[in-house]
């Protein structure tokens, strides 16, 4: 199968995951990224059993809303029971590296008010250590000389992502060549850098459940 064929496969595995648990008043968060457009598009068939959604950026509210369906604002929601996201990386502890398309500080924020968090990735995003995938650090613009001094203490290249302004209105430094064997003892630190904005180190609270689609089917980490 084609990457895209595994991404629709894992979206429906996704959908048949959280349609049991579903409920009238039950609000779902939901993440960001072309695994979860198409889990957005199916999940829409089914809109009428649950109440509505947390979106973690502007891009999944636009798709949501397309489909009719309601989209609350976090302030609005005491809990979530679950929150559906992708991964850049994931490892078999599901601790992942997520921020590829810039979301990241909101993921991380939806994912926190959630109980649980199911990652849904294909087979090319697991691996045994992360790090091959370059770590994405939202920052203040003003921070972004500073910052990338006390990242570069850690090894790596740091890039300023061109062009690319967050929802937040903050930038992305990229940090390439890392190889994160303690993720949360990293993301502990890196949170701990003035400037930061958030890490896309999800180590500290990781996924409670990943479905990983393969070539001979989708599999289950939890």
């Amino acid at each position: 199968m084609t990457q895209d064929e595994l991404k629709e496969q894992v979206a429906q595995a996704a959908v048949d995951f959280i349609l049991p648990k579903l409920s009238q008043e039950m609000i779902l968060g939901i993440g960001t990224g072309s695994t979860v457009d198409v889990f957005i598009d199916l999940l829409a068939k089914h809109r009428t059993r649950f109440a509505g959604a947390v979106s973690s950026s502007e891009r999944s509210t636009a798709r949501l809303l397309e489909h009719g369906i309601t989209v609350y604002d976090l302030n609005e929601v005491d809990v979530l029971e679950w929150y559906i996201d992708g991964a850049d990386e994931i490892t078999a502890e599901r601790a992942m590296t997520k921020g590829g398309g810039g979301a990241l500080t909101r993921e991380k924020i939806v994912a926190s008010v959630a109980k649980q968090f199911l990652c849904i990735v294909d087979e090319s995003k697991q691996v045994e250590q992360l790090g091959a995938f370059p770590l994405p650090i939202e920052v203040l613009p003003l921070a972004q000389r500073s910052v990338t001094r006390h990242l570069q203490r850690f090894g790596g290249q740091v890039q300023l992502r061109p062009d690319f302004v967050t929802d937040n209105g903050g930038v992305i430094l990229d940090v390439q060549g890392l190889r994160i064997a303690d993720p949360q003892s990293l993301e502990r630190e890196i949170n701990d850098i003035p400037g930061v904005v958030c890490c896309g180190l999800f180590a500290l609270q990781p996924a409670t459940v990943a479905l990983v689609a393969g070539q001979k089917g989708v599999i289950t980490l939890s």
